[in-house]
């Protein structure tokens, strides 16, 4: 493909998947800090079986 506007070729995107997994990582993880200061550890296990529970639904539409 080629950008005329600029005249040169149009490379491709990077892929970011890694950093979003890393990402997604770092942010559960205080967000579970979080919830174990205010709440303490049953609320950080009831979120967690949730989003267990949610990833697998994920899993399981997207076959």
């Amino acid at each position: 493909m080629h950008d005329r506007a600029n005249d040169r070729a149009i490379g491709v995107a990077p892929n970011y998947t890694g950093a979003c997994i890393v990402m997604f990582g770092v942010n559960i993880a205080w967000i579970f800090l979080a919830l174990l200061a205010m709440l303490g550890l049953p609320a950080v296990l009831m979120l967690g079986l949730a989003l267990h529970y949610w990833i697998n639904w994920l899993d399981v539409r997207r076959r």
